[in-house]
């Protein structure tokens, strides 16, 4: 039976591991450097980490297929069975998480306990080298050992990762979602004695330190982001990386600068659903930016919309006012990116359309019918003042056929 001692071996890994460091598991030298949300190996590290390692050991699963011949039945040609998307294990530190993946599919997801601060579990890419039922454990301070049993800290299942880190259950479960072992993770026993019927010998392992994590709810895709503590003061986090993280799932626009600063400052870990993304076509035609949904209104980039029907638009800020060709409506500022409302396309460029079956935002063009649609008389009588003292000429786009200037175009509008 082999023992466990869970830090003898932690300062020489974090120094000569074999597995290469990943862009999320910086060590205290990389500290200043921003982190990626979703980190990847180099293919050079992991390719070195693969020439190391002894070869995977096969999956059940796949030797049984390998082993069987494919089923006939009469004349009809064999079935071939689809293969099983492989399994990967996730950790991200900062989040005090294991996911557990089948391909690109988040299948399970447990909370741990990883190294303290004074004893960090290391970063990198592994694979599951070593199961045991029943472990011993050796205190690495002291040398005793103990048996398996309600005493022992490794509960009664051990995944190794590298040395004498793993992954185990433990006798002192108020510590799981904390930092406190000697290098290895912690899990409640249940979840751990899931996690081991599920995984196999060489099943691949991601240990990272993500502190800015964003990704779609499984239940309906919203976008959602989370900023977790710096326990291992490995990371830092600015309000820009935060932004361009949120741009990539196409939210970037929809959260104002306070309201990062405000969440870097809590770093609690906790959700903050921003809003759904579609890919907005006009007419067939990808545009550029996407449709988003937030608190139940669906905003499109009227820039773009403008450019792809080839319609002169401005826009009159103080009065928060889009005006183009056909018409005016309610616009939107998030982040100098203007907006409108879905409802208000059919005014504005004459496009009507929704979302399709394949969750894109659809529009195409429609008769040109000019619908009214009349600022309200005080702000009209605001409005046509300020234009008599002086010309607003706040041109954002130009692509209409049409060379009236803005001002003659909110004018016939506002007749």
């Amino acid at each position: 039976m082999w023992e466990k001692v869970c830090a003898g071996m932690l300062g020489a890994m974090m120094i000569t591991g074999t597995a290469g460091v990943s862009a999320a598991g910086v060590n205290k030298v990389q500290a200043e450097q921003p982190v990626a949300v979703t980190a990847k190996a180099p293919a050079e590290q992991a390719q070195a980490a693969q020439q190391k390692e002894a070869p995977e050991a096969t999956t059940a699963t796949a030797a049984q297929a390998a082993a069987e011949p494919a089923k006939t039945t009469g004349e009809e040609p064999a079935q071939v069975q689809k293969k099983e998307e492989p399994l990967k294990i996730s950790i991200n530190l900062a989040a005090r998480s294991l996911a557990l993946y089948r391909g690109a599919e988040k299948v399970r997801l447990y909370p741990i306990a990883p190294g303290k601060a004074s004893t960090p579990t290391p970063t990198g890419y592994y694979k599951v080298r070593e199961k045991e039922v029943n472990p011993t454990w050796t205190d690495p301070e002291t040398g005793v050992s103990i048996p398996t049993g309600p005493e022992c800290p490794l509960g009664y299942r051990w995944i190794g990762v590298q040395g004498n880190i793993g992954i185990h259950g433990t006798n002192n479960p108020s510590s799981i979602g904390t930092y406190a072992s000697h290098g290895c993770m912690r899990m409640f026993e249940k979840d751990v004695e899931e996690l081991y019927s599920l995984v196999s010998l060489g099943t691949p392992i991601e240990i990272t330190y993500n502190r800015v994590v964003v990704e779609k709810a499984p239940a309906d895709d919203t976008v959602v982001y989370y900023i977790y503590p710096d326990a291992y003061g490995w990371q830092k986090v600015s309000t820009e990386e935060v932004h361009k993280w949120l741009a990539g799932y196409g939210v970037g626009n929809f959260v104002s600068d306070e309201e990062i600063d405000r969440k870097i400052a809590e770093s609690d870990g906790n959700p903050t659903y921003v809003g759904k993304v579609y890919p907005l076509y006009v007419n067939g035609k990808r545009l550029k930016n996407n449709a988003v949904e937030q608190d139940g209104v669906t905003y499109l980039p009227a820039i773009d919309l403008a450019d792809a029907v080839k319609v002169n638009l401005g826009w009159l800020p103080e009065a928060n006012t889009l005006v183009s060709t056909f018409g005016k409506a309610e616009g939107f500022d998030k982040r100098d990116v203007l907006y409108c409302k879905d409802k208000d396309v059919r005014t504005l460029f004459h496009l009507a359309g929704g979302i399709d079956k394949d969750k894109h935002f659809t529009l195409a063009a429609v008769s040109a019918e000019v619908t009214e649609n009349k600022l309200p008389v005080a702000e009209e009588k605001k409005a046509e003042g300020k234009a008599e003292q002086k010309e607003e000429k706040p041109v954002l786009t130009d692509g209409s056929a049409s060379k009236k200037s803005l001002t003659e175009i909110y004018q016939e509008a506002t007749k």
